[in-house]
């Protein structure tokens, strides 16, 4: 199936920024995040240039699983604030430019849930996937309803009933996609859209787009879900956004999302693309993932041509009917800072996402070089195992030098902020022209300035190794070498007229020369 409308022309360019709301600003000193301390903070992002914001769940939760445990998907988290301090900062983005998405947790509820009480209570209700006998992954029914309930992830998140691709009457709990429950649920998810979309919201990002229909080889039931969705929001919202994390963009866009996130999980290689950029095994690091040099790494072992593929056959599937993203990192994954990785070789990371064809995500801080803080304890179940600690990179945004860092006045805070002495922070930051900050807000700018930068721009790869070099819209010639040797090619055509930005790259008629940890953007 193929989307009726296309990309929302907001969204065809945008420049995304995460935003984990209990670490982002607290304006009220109880050490945790809230709307009022993010709206005091939108002039910032509106200097810095991004077009939209996603939040992380900001719903009712007990918070067992940091917000993605929801108890009531049409109230606010009284830590966040009121629905009217959530339209109240919508508007006040708007104002600025700035779109507001929030994270919408379509698979799974909280066990404290009204739904899921009502269903452990009475048989007849299939809102949920229940079993009259012990079962795979099944958990007891914790009511008067006898059974097992199947949760998607933590035993307290029951998984929502969309139903099953491959039915089986041999296992009554199969029910069909098309069954009571399953319809009941899908309606609801419209009706939950529709409501924040009616207060100001300009979209969704869709956690675990790709697992509500169960058994789903080739996620066609669960692609068709999302495509009918999708015929609605382009009937009665076509300027709202629905972005997926599923990782597989040719599957999710087919499926009806305008744009899915490339992600550490995720299509047919569970996520190596993103890791082969990124990942170098001293963050959160999952059991099962091999251990290989990523691209972006001062040895410079790496092999791009991973990520490069990748992105080719991802980019050909989509076409022109959505985009892909390109995060730094996200709320379950290391930041860029992070291990042995130096702040020099941050801004080669970022000249390449902000110059690639892809939708740049630029996660809270990394903008700054906030570092992965390893070693923390389990906040809001951040710890998935003994290398997976999301908490270090779930830290409070360091906006100063000041003992709180700027986030809070509060002596307990959320999570540990990152103790380092050199720890960055944005005044320092914006008050230095030579900062990473002013280069990632130059880069933007320069994206906006030169369409050819843009996702639409062509990209023409003329040296895949160290340095990488490639040019957009036969325009433009990008240069990056993130290790830290330097190197020397032959010069791929003329010189360049003119530099736009550089650090320790040369290019003439006759060769391009990459120190280490260096970048070049030059007009042709």
């Amino acid at each position: 199936m193929t989307p009726t409308r296309p990309v929302p022309a907001w969204l065809s360019d945008a420049v995304l920024y995460q935003i984990y709301p209990q670490s982002f600003a607290d304006s009220d000193g109880d050490g945790i995040g809230d709307f009022a301390g993010l709206a005091e903070r939108l002039e910032y992002l509106a200097w810095l240039g991004v077009d939209a914001v996603w939040l992380n769940p900001c719903f009712a939760s007990p918070f067992g699983d940091a917000g993605y445990d929801v108890s009531d998907y049409l109230a606010t988290a009284p830590r966040y604030g009121d629905a009217a301090a959530l339209a109240e900062l919508t508007d006040r983005a708007r104002r600025l430019g700035i779109r507001v998405l929030l994270d919408l947790v379509a698979g799974h509820t909280s066990d404290r849930h009204p739904w899921f009480r009502a269903a452990a209570d009475d048989p007849a209700d299939h809102r949920y996937i229940w079993a009259d006998h012990p079962a795979e992954r099944f958990v007891r029914s914790p009511g008067r309803r006898p059974g097992w309930y199947l949760p998607n992830f933590f035993d307290f998140q029951p998984a929502l009933n969309f139903g099953y691709a491959r039915p089986d009457p041999a296992e009554p709990w199969r029910q069909g996609v098309d069954a009571e429950g399953p319809r009941a649920n899908r309606a609801a998810l419209r009706g939950i859209m529709a409501h924040w979309l009616g207060l100001g919201i300009s979209g969704f990002r869709v956690d675990m787009a790709s697992s509500l229909v169960k058994d789903d080889p080739g996620k066609v039931e669960t692609g068709r879900l999302w495509n009918g969705l999708r015929g609605w929001l382009d009937a009665e919202h076509p300027d709202a956004a629905l972005l997926a994390e599923w990782g597989d963009p040719a599957r999710s866009v087919a499926g009806g999302f305008h744009a899915d996130f490339l992600l550490q999980f995720g299509g047919d290689t569970d996520g190596r693309p993103l890791r082969s950029l990124w990942h170098n095994g001293a963050g959160t690091d999952q059991d099962g993932w091999p251990s290989e040099p990523c691209y972006f790494d001062a040895e410079g072992k790496g092999d791009i041509s991973v990520f490069l593929d990748a992105w080719r056959t991802a980019d050909r599937a989509v076409g022109g009917d959505g985009r892909i993203s390109l995060p730094t990192s996200n709320h379950d994954f290391s930041r860029l800072a992070c291990g042995p990785r130096t702040r020099d070789q941050l801004a080669p990371a970022f000249v390449f996402q902000l110059t690639w064809p892809t939708l740049p995500a630029v996660y809270y801080g990394d903008e700054i070089g906030m570092r992965y803080v390893p070693g923390l304890p389990d906040v809001e179940g951040s710890v998935l195992g003994p290398r997976y600690n999301r908490a270090g990179c779930r830290t409070p945004m360091q906006w100063d030098a000041t003992e709180g860092a700027g986030f809070s006045t509060a002596h307990r805070l959320y999570l540990p902020l990152d103790d380092a002495p050199d720890r960055p922070d944005v005044a320092t930051q914006r008050a230095d022209p030579g900062s990473l900050l002013h280069l990632v807000r130059r880069l933007i700018a320069l994206r906006r300035a030169h369409p050819a930068l843009g996702a639409d721009g062509p990209v023409d790869v003329l040296h895949a190794g160290y340095p990488l070099v490639y040019t957009r819209g036969g325009r433009f010639l990008v240069v990056v070498n993130p290790r830290r040797d330097p190197a020397v090619l032959p010069a791929p055509g003329p010189a360049p007229r003119r530099t736009l930005e550089a650090r320790g790259v040369t290019a003439d008629a006759a060769e391009i020369r990459a120190e280490g940890f260096s970048y070049g953007v030059f007009e042709l």
